[in-house]
């Protein structure tokens, strides 16, 4: 069962705008980059389900969590069918992230009071996944879908949607500016953060650096809008 109701995984979202997105295959790996974006302020994480029995690494993430993170809400991304959403579901995920929208995981979240984070491309999209009650939708991939340019048009006719946006997202100050004051509610970033350097050199304390910035970054840019 999840440790986090649906509005507190809703008002850590808006509260930080921040989500972490990682894989990686090996456990205490996992365990060590979600603690270093933990340290930094981080208070939700994504891991996501790339690979073999990432369900078991989810599993054990979850568990060290609950131990040495409190506070942190953890969830399962790249979710694409209703039975992996279950499944990462009784292994404790407090939300639900996916590429692509299917119905049959929003009423399965919306059931459980799991916010449910669908990947959309398209303003029919965006339009469908709320109409299946999803609170918050993740634009993806953001930067190849017509970037910041993009979000601000979507926000136009949509303006009280709400906005996770995924793909392109860099720690740096001016990216960040760009995607929030086009009317970004979240950013996720993955490969931008993690970098195939940092990891392999177990460079935990880059990751929380780049971590804290970006928050820092994000909180300022909140403040002038």
């Amino acid at each position: 069962m999840a440790r986090f109701g649906k509005w507190e995984v809703m008002e850590a979202i808006f509260g930080t705008g921040f989500i972490p997105v990682f894989y990686h295959p090996d456990t205490q790996t996992a365990e060590k980059a979600m603690y270093a974006c933990y340290r930094a302020g981080v208070r939700l994480f994504e891991f996501t389900n790339r690979g073999d029995f990432a369900h078991d690494v989810f599993a054990s993430l979850e568990i060290f969590a609950a131990k040495k993170c409190p506070g942190l809400i953890l969830g399962a991304g790249t979710v694409t069918d209703q039975a992996t959403a279950a499944l990462f579901l009784q292994l404790g995920a407090s939300f639900i992230v996916g590429p692509n929208f299917n119905p049959s995981i929003a009423a399965l979240c919306n059931r459980r009071q799991i916010p449910y984070i669908p990947g959309c491309a398209t303003a029919t999209e965006v339009g469908n996944a709320q109409e299946a009650g999803c609170d918050i939708c993740k634009i993806f991939p953001a930067d190849q879908i017509g970037g910041p340019s993009f979000v601000k048009s979507l926000k136009a006719p949509m303006p009280r949607s709400l906005f996770l946006i995924s793909g392109g997202v860099k720690p740096e100050e001016a990216n960040l500016q760009e995607w929030f004051r086009a009317g970004a509610t979240c950013v996720g970033m993955g490969s931008a953060l993690f970098t195939n350097e940092l990891i392999n050199a177990e460079n935990w304390d880059s990751i929380s650096g780049l971590c804290k910035r970006s928050l820092e970054a994000i909180a300022r840019v909140r403040t002038k809008q």
